[in-house]
Order: structure tokens, then sequence, then C-alpha cells
């Protein structure tokens, strides 16, 4: 799979001071058809980098909030067509451009947008649209952000040996958007684009007002946790009784505390059954707990077969059953255990 550019334009972004005293500007450097890009040092310094942002994998519901690349949907009100999103709009725009002329104007909207955002930083950004050699047909509008690469020095002669070399970018951290996603090689989704960011400031999201990204995998256990519990507590008390407010505000607690406690209020058939459909649409779902200082990682599903949670005597038992060890970095005496009978254990734990 390869790229063949159509249009690239190449502005510089300048930050100087900071916060909201901050004056940001950018230049317009050059728009090249393909022509002019295939000659140019551009051609060199990204030769490779849309095949590489292309086939970059993307979690639909990542396993986390922070990962670096994301699937971003452009929103629109019910009954209403794509067309009625600005960003789509935007760049859509860019990817239709009769002209280099129009692909220039289009794509300076779009700098400007980005460089309006709060966290923006210096550095070089490149809009291009490109077509699949394979898929002619198929149009992607790519947007690229290089940094400055600082203390970048290049050799001269031998009277000064070396000169700074200031502005120098680097594809290194590079961040883009590739727009349509492309979920398959020859298939894409009008709706979706494609975002990777790999500093912690979210830019690209701030400028791209009007889309929406899925949510991770956390998030929708956590969301399917809270229906299934409020679903529990209907058919449990009375509506509006006192129960059944005292419940739904402990719900609603939990739901809002990052370092939770066991609530002790399911059974495990209980558990295992609404954590059913959760592994069923994600099998490798990570389950991690800690009991006092000792952390326990493993799967969703592992819980009731491999994995079982007790109480004696006031204390927590987690009883997990497998049929090897294995011992990693750290030797210890441990590894030479040999394992006493799980009847002598619970009756050592009950004393």
């Amino acid at each position: 799979m390869d790229f063949t550019i159509d249009y690239a334009s190449f502005f510089l972004v300048q930050v100087t001071g900071s916060g909201e005293q901050a004056d940001k500007t950018y230049r317009h450097f050059q728009t090249m058809d393909s022509e002019q890009y295939f000659t140019s040092p551009l051609k060199e310094f990204l030769d490779g980098e849309l095949m590489k942002i292309a086939k970059r994998k993307v979690e639909r519901n990542p396993k986390s909030d922070q990962v670096p690349t994301k699937i971003g949907h452009f929103v629109v009100e019910p009954g209403h067509e794509l067309d009625t999103n600005p960003n789509y709009n935007l760049f859509n725009r860019i990817r239709t451009a009769e002209t280099a002329e129009d692909f220039r104007k289009n794509s300076e909207q779009l700098v400007t947008a980005y460089t309006n955002t709060s966290a923006v930083r210096g550095g070089a950004l490149l809009v291009i649209r490109a077509k699949l050699t394979k898929y002619m047909d198929d149009k992607f509008v790519f947007v690229l952000k290089c940094d400055f690469e600082p203390k970048v020095a290049s050799i001269t002669d031998e009277t000064t040996l070396i000169r700074h070399v200031e502005m120098a970018i680097t594809t290194r951290n590079m961040k883009s958007i590739q727009y349509p996603f492309m979920p398959e090689e020859g298939m894409t989704e009008e709706w979706e684009l494609k975002i990777h960011q790999s500093s912690h400031a979210r830019y690209f999201e701030d400028f791209l007002k009007y889309v929406e990204y899925s949510q991770s995998m956390p998030e929708l256990v956590k969301e399917q946790m809270i229906e299934t519990a409020q679903q529990h507590i209907a058919e449990t008390y009375e509506p509006e009784s006192e129960e059944w407010i005292a419940e739904e505000e402990s719900i609603e607690a939990w739901a809002n505390t990052e370092s939770r406690q066991l609530q002790e209020k399911w059974t495990e058939e209980q558990v295992m059954e609404a954590s059913a459909p959760i592994i069923e649409h994600q099998p490798e779902m990570e389950m991690k707990l800690k009991l006092d200082h000792i952390d326990v990682k493993g799967l969703l599903s592992d819980f009731g077969e491999h994995l079982h949670i007790a109480k004696v005597n006031g204390k927590y038992v987690i009883l997990i059953e497998g049929e090897s060890f294995s011992f990693e970095k750290g030797a210890s005496p441990v590894e030479f255990l040999q394992p006493d009978s799980l009847e002598n254990v619970l009756k050592k734990i009950g004393r």
C-alpha cells in the first residue's frame, strides 16, 4: 500500500510568550502539486510516513483514555446530514479541492483554527491530499505536525566545523490526522477520522470541536456496571423508598471514586452474570485488584473460574487456581515450596 500526493501545503507555526499573552502566528511557505512534490526535499523527508500513519493500529474502544491514537466521529444533530458538521465540511473541501489555490485556501482555514488552540506549540504543519496508488479513487487528507528539533547542528568546513541549524524539524513523535479513517485497505469510513498525538497536550482534539471519540473500555464497563446496579436496585427495593434512595446514592458515590472498596452487595453468581456481556464484547478485558499491599492481575473471565474471593474471620481471602507456576525476575525461596493441601491452608487461615 502506497500513496501518491496530489497537493501538499507547508506552514510554519510560531509561538512566542506563554499563557494568555502568547503570540501565535503561522506562515505559509509553499503549496505544491504532484509534480512539484515529487522533486522537492519534502518527499524524502516524508517518504513512507503516510503509509505508516494509515497502518498505525487503533482500537475503537481503547484500554485507556490516554492512548495516543484514537478514532474520531463527526457529530451531527439527530436527523441531520454529515454536511451540517463544520469540521467535516472543512476536511471535505480540502479533500475535493480542484486546484492548488483552492487547496491552499482551505488548508489555511484549518491551520488558522489549529493555531488558535490554547496548547499549540511551534513547528511545521503540513496539509496533504493523497490517493492510494492501488485504489485511485480513494482520496485522503493528512494533517501532520512536526516539532522543532532542539540543538541541531550540521558539519560545514574545517574552519567553522559546525553550524547551528535553527528551526530544524523532525518526524519523531509527529502528530497526525488522517481523514477518512481506513479500517481496512481500500475501505473508508466517511464519518470518521484517525488522530495520533503522542504528547499529553490534546490540541488536535481541542481544535476539532465537532468531533467525538469512542468511549474507552473502562468507561464502557463502568457505564454497564451502573446500569446493572440500577436494575438490581429497581428489582430489590420499592421506588423512592429510603433503601432505594440510599442504594442510588451509594452507586453514584462508587462511580465517582477512583480508589474503591469491595461493596459486598452481590453474590458470585450475580457478579458473573453482570460480567458476561462485558466479556462477550471484550474477551481480554483485564481485572486488577489489590488486597492490602498485594497486587492481583488477571482477566475478568477468570473470576468465578480461576479466581475466587472469600471471607474468613472478618478478613478477605483470594483463591487462585491454575495448572502451573512460572517465576521471572527476582529469585526467592518460594520457588522451592512443596505446596500444602488446601484443607490445611484453610484451617491455618481460619485460626
